[in-house]
């Protein structure tokens, strides 16, 4: 049996720290008894395949993993798919957008919690929004939903 070592040694950003560079960003998505998000720049309710941006995520933030925590569902058939976009708006072709980076479809018309799915672990080269695709149904009633995403602050490259 061989014992193989790996040559690379992961960045840091920030300094050497015992602690490490992990993070978690935490996100809030509410709606109110019509179905529109609350503290956005819509009273609409959400519709299906509406694009709600949840907030920002850094240049360098390797995205390691996302939960969608539904602490009030949203109305019956709603479904959502969370990934992100770039805020310049220009793709990239070593990391591409991707609206369901995490979860594709998931049910958010029931409580629970739902784990991203994916096997790709990415870095983002450039400022990101995450967003939450909504499918399935218009939601036409009060929700609370949390979103934490996971990952290693890697710095600019």
């Amino acid at each position: 049996m061989a014992t193989i070592k790996c040559k690379r040694t992961p960045g840091q950003f920030g300094g050497a720290v015992p602690y490490g560079n992990t993070t978690v960003l935490a996100f809030a998505l509410a709606t109110n008894a019509t179905g529109a998000v609350i503290d956005s720049n819509s009273t609409a309710a959400v519709a299906s395949g509406d694009v709600i941006e949840l907030g920002s995520l850094p240049e360098g933030f390797r995205l390691d993993d996302a939960q969608v925590i539904v602490i009030t569902a949203m109305t019956a058939a709603v479904t959502g798919s969370l990934g992100f976009k770039y805020v310049d708006g220009v793709d990239s072709t070593d990391v591409p957008q991707d609206a369901a980076y995490f979860i594709s479809g998931g049910a958010l018309n029931a409580a629970g919690r739902l784990r991203a799915t994916g096997t790709k672990l990415v870095t983002l080269p450039k400022p990101a929004v995450l967003t939450l695709t909504t499918g399935g149904a218009a939601n036409a009633k009060a929700s609370d939903i949390k979103v934490l995403v996971s990952g290693e602050l890697l710095g600019p490259r």
